[in-house]
């Protein structure tokens, strides 16, 4: 196993050459590739990417589908070039995103194992020679950075699905956050509710309307947030119902009447 700060360095550059692989293959890589570097293995070199991309180019492109409220995602294997994830296309398979699966369902349940094989697909197809090379549309190219702090705030204000969309997009990590109780909380289970159409007035976008033994609930713009995982600033995760108990909470289901079935 080679590890280099640099992928740019000659000592890198000669790591390859020494192996004399057939075929380079980059999976999650964080570091520049020039090219160099991947085109010294005899196919050249293959990049997994979990995006269609021109679609999510960037670092957190299994997370922002799911924010921006898409059905659909999947993973491309690509020709790595100077630009990021500009290459052209050797393969792509796509994947639906169920309307309540998180980061962690689509990744771990769908986009992994699609990209194995996609990996294993593309590299006997080049190999092989049988692989067609098809440039990225940029008209159609999306770019979105690292999913930091900022963007997993909850805006309580937004309508209920954003919110929504949002907490399955940071849920296992980083995890969406917001005040609740005068805590600092992340936010990962959670079950949307909409509401009918007549809503008694009082509330206000991040209040909390009920609780129960299990979960609170927390009014959004159109509906409703039931959160039943959830875990304090330096603490670890729990049931939004003990937090509840923890914070003096008052239980109460009466919430649900406004719920639209």
């Amino acid at each position: 196993m080679f590890t280099f700060a640099s992928l740019r360095s000659p000592e890198a550059v000669e790591a390859m050459r020494s192996l004399d692989a057939d075929l380079g293959i980059m999976a999650y890589v964080l570091q520049f590739a020039p090219q160099e570097f991947v085109n010294i293995p005899r196919f050249g070199t293959i990049q997994f990417h979990p995006s269609l991309l021109p679609k999510h180019r960037g670092p957190s492109s299994i997370s922002w589908p799911i924010a921006l409220g898409a059905k659909e995602t999947g993973v491309t294997i690509f020709r790595p070039t100077d630009g990021l994830d500009e290459g052209p296309v050797v393969l792509q398979k796509s994947c639906d995103i169920g309307p309540d699966e998180t980061l962690g369902e689509v990744y771990f349940n769908k986009l992994f194992p699609l990209g194995v094989a996609a990996l294993q697909e593309a590299a006997d197809m080049v190999i092989q020679g049988r692989h067609v090379e098809h440039l990225q549309d940029e008209a159609q190219a999306t770019y979105e950075g690292w999913m930091h702090d900022d963007e997993c705030q909850i805006h309580w204000a937004a309508p209920v699905d954003h919110v929504y969309d949002l907490i399955r997009a940071c849920n296992p990590a980083p995890g969406a956050w917001t005040q609740l109780a005068g805590v600092k909380v992340r936010v990962y289970d959670a079950r949307k509710h909409r509401v009918g159409k007549f809503v008694p007035g009082g509330h206000r976008p991040g209040d909390i309307v009920g609780a129960t033994e299990q979960s609170i609930a927390v009014w959004s713009q159109g509906g409703i947030i039931e959160i039943f995982k959830l875990r304090p600033d330096g603490g670890g995760k729990m049931s939004a119902g003990e937090f509840a108990k923890q914070r003096g909470l008052v239980a109460s289901e009466g919430w649900r009447v406004l719920v639209r079935s």
